[in-house]
């Protein structure tokens, strides 16, 4: 494997700018949302190498009080030098001045796969150097396909997908689909993968301008309200890991998920992954989701930060998290000079890889508990049938002006 050579960013970043001298001991922080990696404490040890006289203080905080931890220090004028944070917190951040664009240079830009730079856009700006990338697919369970009579051939359109769901209905004791209606942010996940299959969109990543209320927003309601029919009892009682749990014991054929899927479902499980099928007016695609490396600004040493955000997001560390955590190539490993990247060849990623470039960020707004409201208020009004799917669109997207 050839090693991307991350600390040769410095230059870049700096835009030629000598780098400062270091005579006297530099001290910076670097807050982390979970466990903190051999990889991470690598690029940390090689980062301080090669920069004498400073010193790099970790804390790995768990993801309950990470995020608010560095909102309150940042808030209170003692923020971390950079931290690792859920993409989503972005706009809460930017709107409050604590954060500064990420000095990610343009032809590592060109080196991110498709669309994962919208994940931490913020109209046409990039906030966030992105860290931990997933996309999702459509699991099948063959033996329940072929149990019920029909052959086991990934549905690629809504059409197909809900006639196969109902052929296992009525000849199998399974749900056709796993549907998740709950409370709780993959409910909101789930609809975008189908919205983002349609050709819809909800925050225009270069203006801000907000495009939930649309013909194909309604068009993904419809479909949600039509897998009612052939889903597992009570939608609004589940969320995506216990649709796993479902899939594993023979109760639906059909579910999506992310790559993490394969080694979670029942090796004995005939199954097949397929793209996200497509509604009348798109192509298969994916709600794109990543983490983020964040430059908090007045540490007074940002430059320096953003060559450690550097470290951190990309190189050996970063393909070592890609590779270890089971996630989707935030990079094109291959343009970046690695040889025979892991998901090369590899036909399952090939198929999580397949719904990037049709596929679009989660919303970054300032109250992600709002937005997530906005989509489950929506969901769970077409499954109760509280409503017609046109008045609850609309009421989505005056909820969504409300939420940004």
């Amino acid at each position: 494997m050839t090693k991307l050579k991350t600390l040769g960013l410095a230059s870049v970043l700096l835009g030629g700018t000598a780098l400062p001298a270091f005579a006297q001991e530099t001290e910076m922080s670097f807050i982390m949302c979970g466990d903190l990696r051999p990889a991470d404490e690598q690029a940390v040890a090689d980062f301080e190498a090669a920069h004498e006289g400073v010193t790099v203080n970790v804390e790995a905080v768990p993801w309950g009080t990470c995020q608010d931890k560095t909102l309150t220090l940042a808030a209170a004028g003692d923020p971390p030098s950079v931290a690792y944070m859920g993409s989503r917190t972005l706009r809460q951040m930017v709107n409050n001045d604590l954060i500064v664009p990420a000095a990610i240079p343009d032809d590592l830009r060109e080196a991110y796969q498709p669309g994962v730079l919208s994940t931490v856009m913020i109209e046409g700006e990039v906030y966030g150097w992105p860290h931990a990338f997933s996309t999702k697919a459509l699991f099948v369970n063959c033996d329940l396909v072929e149990e019920a009579g029909a052959e086991c051939v990934a549905p690629e359109t809504w059409d197909e997908m809900l006639a196969l769901a109902q052929t296992v209905v009525d000849n199998t004791d399974a749900a056709g689909v796993g549907l998740a209606g709950k409370d709780f942010d993959n409910t909101m996940h789930q609809f975008l993968n189908y919205l983002y299959s349609n050709g819809g969109t909800v925050i225009d990543t270069q203006t801000g301008e907000n495009m939930l209320d649309s013909e194909e927003t309604r068009e993904t309601l419809q479909f949600v309200h039509d897998l009612v029919a052939v889903a597992q009892e009570g939608p609004t009682a589940w969320e995506r890991d216990q649709l796993r749990d479902l899939f594993n014991d023979g109760q639906i054929a059909m579910y999506v998920q992310g790559p993490w899927g394969r080694g979670q479902h029942n090796e004995d499980i005939n199954q097949l992954v397929a793209p996200v099928p497509h509604g009348p007016h798109g192509e298969s695609g994916s709600i794109l989701i990543t983490d983020a490396i964040v430059v908090l600004k007045g540490s007074g040493h940002e430059e320096l930060a953003q060559e450690l955000a550097a470290a951190l997001a990309t190189g050996e560390s970063q393909y070592d998290l890609d590779q270890s955590w089971g996630l989707t190539p935030i990079f094109k490993y291959e343009d970046l000079g690695w040889d025979a990247p892991y998901y090369q060849d590899d036909e399952y990623w090939q198929v999580f890889m397949a719904g990037m470039e049709a596929g679009g960020p989660e919303p970054l707004v300032e109250d992600f508990r709002s937005l997530q409201s906005v989509f489950t208020n929506m969901v769970q009004g077409t499954i109760l049938d509280d409503d017609t799917v046109d008045n609850l669109v609309t009421i989505a997207g005056e909820e969504l002006d409300d939420a940004m």
